[in-house]
């Protein structure tokens, strides 16, 4: 009976420590990880406006609106600048933002970081898997968990964007998309630019609800931002498609573009 007991206490010894760290977890309605694209195919003046459109959706009103309408009344956010395959920094330790003053606060620390050194090549597969490692112990508990990943080319160094899209999926972590395509002339692997939203819908997002909104202006920046931060909150679909959104096309996306059009130097230069 004694040895029984003893066996007991072992066993509760060990699982209630775990158990109370669960407990301990805040409840949110969703952990978002926005992971922003910095590398050298995005200019300082398109890596101004994309982390511009972040610090100005974080406070508007429709934004709060969509925050403190949920379950819990709040959400935990982290900020993600990436490039290269072994190229990914957090900007914005996670955080709870369950009102303005939260919202600002976030903001306003957002503006003053510092960004990362500009690097060489696009890796959407490191972004994600860096991005979905943030979820564990991160002290929060989400009733869904999102990557929100923007970027203006295709995945063309590291692991194929094919697998880390799979693990995240797997992992319940639902990628939601913003091409950025500002550029013209063909760029990053792909014939034409506007090849990238659907590049995206047909090889990078994934998860219940997912959607991508491709930026085709500077313009559209701050409004694409916060529709899309508006959606991923809510969880929400839109109701109506707005044409900025991805249409289907018939042919899939060939996942592997970049990596088979990627320029030679690429392969020695991954700073």
């Amino acid at each position: 009976m004694r040895l029984g007991m003893l066996g007991l206490e072992l066993v509760l010894a060990l699982v209630l420590p775990a158990a109370t760290a669960t407990a301990q977890d805040v409840p949110v309605d969703l952990e978002l990880v926005l992971a922003v694209d910095v590398s050298r195919s995005m200019d300082e003046d398109e890596q101004a406006l994309q982390r511009d459109g972040y610090v100005s959706a974080l406070t508007h009103p429709e934004v709060i609106h969509a925050i403190t309408s949920g379950v819990n009344g709040r959400i935990a956010i982290t900020y993600v600048e990436w490039a290269g395959a072994l190229s990914q920094a957090v900007i914005l330790p996670w955080r709870v933002i369950d009102g303005p003053d939260a919202a600002r606060a976030a903001a306003a620390e957002l503006t003053r970081a510092s960004g990362t050194v500009m690097r060489r090549g696009t890796s959407i597969s490191g972004a994600l898997a860096f991005s979905a490692g943030l979820f564990d112990r991160n002290g929060f508990e989400g009733i869904r968990r999102a990557i929100d990943i923007s970027g203006d080319g295709p995945n063309n160094t590291g692991a194929p964007v094919a697998g880390a899209r799979a693990e995240a999926l797997a992992q319940g972590i639902t990628i939601n998309g913003l091409p950025v395509i500002l550029k013209r002339g063909g760029f990053g692997g792909l014939p034409e630019p506007d090849q990238l939203d659907a590049y995206y819908r047909d090889c990078v997002i994934g998860g219940p609800g997912a959607f991508t909104v491709p930026v085709r202006t500077t313009a559209q920046f701050a409004e694409a931002i916060r529709r899309k931060l508006v959606l991923e909150i809510s969880g929400a679909e839109p109701r109506v498609v707005p044409a900025a959104f991805v249409v289907a096309q018939a042919v899939p996306s060939d996942c592997m573009i970049g990596e088979k059009t990627r320029p030679r130097w690429m392969d020695d230069d991954q700073r």
